[in-house]
C-alpha cells in the first residue's frame, strides 16, 4: 500500500536523525535550557523576523492548543473557532476537559471572518444577560484549515483588528505552516505571522521532525510563567534537547521551508491531474492537502493500492476524500497515484 492518509506517516527528514545520533553523547541541561533549544529559538525568531518574542518547545499539537488557550483565558471564558476547527472536532473534547468551551462558528472554508468574530463578540457584550453565559475570551484558527484552505493577508488583518478592538488574543495553529507558507498563491509570508496574532505554533510533527511543536507568544501580556503551563500539561521534557535539536536543524539553514516546498509541488501535481480528469472538488485548496470526490466504485478501485483520509459522504454514489502529500512523498509514488486516478476516471 502507498499511504496519502496523512503527513506524519514518516518519521523525520535523514539531517535531523544525523543530527540526534552526532549528539547523542552529548550532556545538556534538561527541561529545554540546553544550548540546542536557545539556538533553535533565535534561528525561528529570526525566520520569522520577531526578536521580541517567547519561543517554547512542546511535544504535539493537542497538547500545545490546551496548553496556549488554558494558559490564555479566564475560568469563565471560551475560545472561538470555525465549527470545523481541530479543536471543536478531532481533539476528543480536550479544551473541554480544562474546563473551557469551544464556542464554534459557522463556517462553509473552515475559515473565520472577521465579521462573524465581530458579531459573536458584539452579541455577546450587548445581551442583558451576557454574565449568565460563556465568555469570548479568545479566538482560534489553523493556517491551513482543515480543509486546506488558507486567510489571506487582508483576512487575516481584518480578524486581527476585530480580536484588537475587543481585546482578545488570536491563537494561529500552525500545525501544517510550514505547507501554508509554501503554497504558491498565499500572499502571506513568514513575517507577517508574527505581526497579525498573539501567539501561534509552529508544526514540526507533520513538517520533518519527529514529533515536536513550537510555540511563539508575540504578545507580551501572555508570556509570563508560560513555562508553568507547560508543566503543569505535562509537556515539559525533559530531555527537552530533543525537541531543540529537531528545530534547529529545520531552521538553521531554511530546511522547513524548503521540504515544505516539496509537498506543495507534490500535491500540485495531484490537483493538476485532479483537474484534467474532470474530478470535483469538495476545497479548492492550494496546500498539501487535497479534496476530490469520488465515485464509490472509483474510491474502491483506488484503495486497493492507495490509502486516504475518508472525509464525508457527499452522496449516495459519491463520497470526499482527503489526499495528503508530506516532506517526505516520493515522487514515484505522487506518478503512480496520478497515473491510477487517470485510468480509472477516464476508463
Amino acid at each position: 500500500m502507498i499511504y496519502f492518509e496523512c503527513d506524519y506517516h514518516e518519521g523525520a527528514h535523514p539531517k535531523i536523525l544525523e543530527k540526534l545520533i552526532e549528539t547523542n553523547f552529548e550532556q545538556t541541561m534538561g527541561y529545554g535550557v540546553d544550548e540546542h533549544c536557545e539556538k533553535a529559538k533565535e534561528y525561528i525568531k529570526k525566520a520569522f523576523s520577531c526578536h521580541n518574542a517567547d519561543v517554547h518547545f512542546l511535544v504535539g499539537g493537542t497538547q500545545t492548543n490546551t496548553t496556549v488557550i488554558s494558559s490564555v483565558l479566564r475560568p469563565y471564558q471560551g475560545v472561538l473557532c470555525a465549527e470545523t476547527g481541530h479543536i471543536n472536532v478531532h481533539e476528543t473534547g480536550a479544551i473541554e476537559g480544562t474546563g473551557h468551551k469551544v464556542l464554534a462558528l459557522e463556517s462553509d472554508d473552515g475559515k473565520i471572518t472577521a465579521e462573524k468574530a465581530d458579531e459573536y463578540i458584539k452579541s455577546h457584550f450587548e445581551d442583558e444577560a451576557a454574565e449568565h453565559m460563556v465568555q469570548p475570551g479568545m479566538v482560534y484558527i489553523s493556517h491551513p484549515t482543515e480543509g486546506g484552505t488558507l486567510y489571506t493577508k487582508n483576512e487575516l488583518e481584518k480578524l486581527y483588528k476585530v480580536c484588537q478592538k475587543h481585546s482578545i488574543p488570536l491563537f494561529i495553529d500552525g500545525a501544517r505552516l510550514g505547507y501554508g507558507l509554501a503554497a504558491k498563491n498565499t500572499d502571506i509570508k513568514p513575517e507577517d505571522i508574527p505581526k497579525l496574532c498573539d501567539i501561534f505554533y509552529i508544526g514540526g510533527t507533520k513538517v520533518g521532525a519527529l514529533f515536536g511543536e513550537a510555540v511563539v507568544i508575540t504578545n507580551d501580556a501572555l508570556k509570563k510563567d508560560f513555562r508553568y503551563f507547560i508543566k503543569r500539561h505535562g509537556g515539559l521534557l525533559a530531555k527537552g534537547r530533543l525537541l531543540g535539536l529537531q528545530f534547529e536543524e529545520l531552521f538553521s539553514d531554511g530546511l522547513y521551508f524548503e521540504i515544505s516546498d516539496h509537498a506543495i509541488n507534490e500535491a500540485m501535481k495531484v490537483r493538476k491531474c485532479l483537474e484534467e480528469c474532470g474530478v470535483k472538488v469538495l476545497f479548492a485548496s492550494d496546500t498539501n492537502q487535497q479534496f476530490p470526490i469520488f465515485t464509490n466504485e472509483i474510491l474502491k478501485e483506488l484503495s486497493e493500492k492507495y490509502t486516504f483520509c475518508y472525509w464525508k459522504k457527499v452522496s449516495d454514489n459519491e463520497s470526499a476524500v482527503r489526499i495528503c502529500t508530506s516532506w517526505a512523498t516520493k515522487e514515484e509514488n505522487t506518478q503512480k497515484l496520478i497515473e491510477d486516478i487517470k485510468k480509472v476516471t477516464k476508463g
